[in-house]
């Protein structure tokens, strides 16, 4: 960014970022945390949208707003239905309150429902739209148009884990509540093993990791779902030191080949970026859960707090989780396998210019990659575990929903899963893309190949889904209706645009019929009045049979519907009656 015209824009973006997201981790009330919760989604709308000359990143940034805000209208309800409840937005006074409300009902489209269901429910859609869960996932990927840095900052270590956090921080509610904490659990773990699964066949670097934080997002909710909260916020932290340097390691390789991010247009930059790809291969294997790395004192527990749960949504889960880390560690190998290790397979000029980073993007690498290598094993007895009082009252568990016992007394077989899908997916990338092209290209010359390649590249279909079901429908719908019935309609017909052409339109009809006579203009004042007379002498008798009100509201319908016709036809009539009388006369 050091060559960018609008770098005092870019950095006072990442100061406003900075505050808003530290008024949202400090907050002691919902009120002030929805104050930093909304302006960590303005900033990151501002930093996708930061080369604003770029028509994909006018979309990326409306794509991801919008999709914010859908997710910040469930957590405005789950705001309102708290105040209401609690009387209060004071985390202290919420969570002290939570257990006398376990068993409170509300009637909801004539069922009843718990109140903290409720509640919950609403707080989860927020956490849904801002950790991208699916559903609301797709704005992730497509916000790596913004920098680098905002992907390594905003979107791998920070405002994407706003969710992960709101659930752990309001963890009281979720373990008095019902029947939440299964839909977290499901929903999570469909996450993880939907975006495991896209990133497989992405060709764009950055997307890549996105999706990996998409996957990794998963991990931390159906965590948390399991009541596993502070194992959640465990791999939250483990998670932004390697996911910010695989961000900041693709950025150096972006910087070192002219801002190509196709990696099918790279490869053999071992030999010329041999400390790019040192610190990459670093914060892959921390992610893919490599024994004795960051990832693999977080990660892996997540795993085995699934399985030792033993409940239904814990057994699926795991199941999800381990294929989820086979796909982990085959699309992270493969990363390398096509950046670095195959033959080269760009342009010569490009190939010439390439050379390492320098050292100010090259120093928070290598600190980050010492963080990967050593911070899980440093801190984990000191976050997690049952003899650890490290989060004191921050979060709550009760007393049966904790499986860290069982966990940590799993077989030792049930413990090695993760760790036999993850070699097996690295193995398994390592020899297609280093010694087998031809088996690949053989299987996408079967239709189920290409089917399948086609399914995955296109993630799922989930953006032409929306486009198709639901963008377009939306706005034709709202172009006909909204638009062109109530706006151009009865906004413009009763409003300041109506009226004015109303007093226009009817100042011109009487300016016309008007021909400066006194005695007509006396003949028609009179008139008037012996019309008017003899409507309050009708409606003296009306009303006693008929509601004057009723009345009133009638004619002051058809009076403000018909007003300048009414008034056209009248004058005409009195004219016309006008006429009569005078040639009567003349005979």
């Amino acid at each position: 960014m050091g060559e960018d015209p609008h770098l005092p824009r870019f950095m006072s973006y990442l100061s406003f970022f900075t505050f808003f997201m530290l008024i949202l981790v400090t907050a002691e009330n919902l009120v002030q945390m929805f104050v930093g919760w909304e302006g960590v989604g303005l900033c990151s709308y501002l930093l996708i949208n930061f080369w604003f000359a770029r028509i994909q990143a006018n979309k990326s940034a409306v794509k991801a707003i919008i999709l914010n805000r859908i997710g910040d209208f469930g957590l405005s309800i789950a705001i309102f239905a708290i105040y209401s409840t609690f009387g209060s937005v004071d985390y202290s006074v919420i969570f002290s309150l939570a257990p006398l409300m376990t068993d409170y009902y509300v009637p909801f489209f004539e069922y009843k429902r718990y109140l903290l269901d409720f509640i919950c429910f609403f707080l989860f859609v927020g956490a849904v739209g801002k950790s991208a869960q699916v559903g609301l996932h797709t704005w992730l990927p497509d916000a790596m148009e913004g920098p680098t840095p905002v992907s390594a900052l905003i979107h791998a270590a920070t405002m994407v884990t706003a969710g992960v956090f709101l659930i752990c921080r309001c963890s009281p509610l979720l373990e008095y509540s019902h029947n939440i904490s299964f839909i977290i659990t499901i929903l999570g773990g469909i996450t993880a093993f939907l975006a495991a699964t896209t990133g497989l066949l992405q060709n764009d670097l950055k997307r890549v990791i996105a999706y990996s934080t998409c996957s990794q997002l998963g991990y931390m909710v159906f965590a948390a779902g399991l009541s596993g909260y502070a194992v959640s916020m465990f791999h939250l932290s483990n998670h932004a030191f390697f996911k910010a340097l695989l961000f900041l390691g693709a950025g150096s390789v972006i910087h070192a080949r002219a801002d190509e991010q196709d990696r099918r247009k790279r490869g053999g930059l071992i030999k010329i970026l041999p400390l790019t790809y040192t610190i990459i291969m670093v914060g892959s294997l921390a992610l893919i859960g490599f024994p004795f790395l960051t990832g693999f004192y977080s990660k892996d527990v997540i795993l085995e707090l699934a399985y030792g749960s033993f409940i239904v949504e814990g057994r699926f889960v795991h199941t999800l989780g381990s294929f989820a880390a086979f796909f982990t560690a085959y699309y992270s190998t493969r990363l390398l396998a096509i950046t670095f290790l195959r033959p080269a397979n760009g342009f010569r000029a490009n190939y010439e210019h390439a050379h390492e980073s320098p050292l100010p993007i090259t120093l928070p690498l290598i600190l980050l990659s010492f963080a990967s290598l050593f911070v899980g094993y440093i801190s984990r007895d000191i976050m997690i575990g049952l003899g650890t009082d490290f989060w004191s009252n921050s979060l709550f568990t009760l007393p049966k929903n904790q499986y860290f016992v069982e966990a940590e007394w799993l077989n030792t077989d049930v413990k090695m899963i993760p760790l036999f899908f993850s070699f097996g997916g690295a193995i398994l990338a390592s020899i297609l893309y280093t010694q087998g092209f031809s088996i690949l290209f053989n299987i996408k010359e079967f239709y189920v190949g290409r089917v399948l390649y086609t399914f995955l590249n296109r993630k799922w279909f989930f953006d032409k889904v929306y486009n198709e079901w639901v963008a377009n429908p939306l706005l034709r719908s709202a172009y006909a209706h909204t638009y062109q019935t109530i706006d151009r309609g009865l906004v413009e017909r009763f409003g300041p645009y109506g009226f004015a052409t109303y007093i226009y339109s009817t100042s011109y009809n009487m300016n016309s019929i008007s021909i400066g006579f006194v005695f007509r203009h006396l003949f028609i004042i009179l008139t008037c009045l012996f019309c008017i007379l003899l409507f309050a002498g009708g409606w003296i008798s009306i009303s006693y049979v008929v509601d004057p009100t009723f009345i009133l509201a009638v004619l002051a319908f058809l009076l403000f519907l018909k007003l300048n016709y009414l008034n056209i036809w009248l004058l005409f009539f009195l004219d016309m009656l006008y006429k009569k009388i005078n040639k009567r006369l003349m005979l």
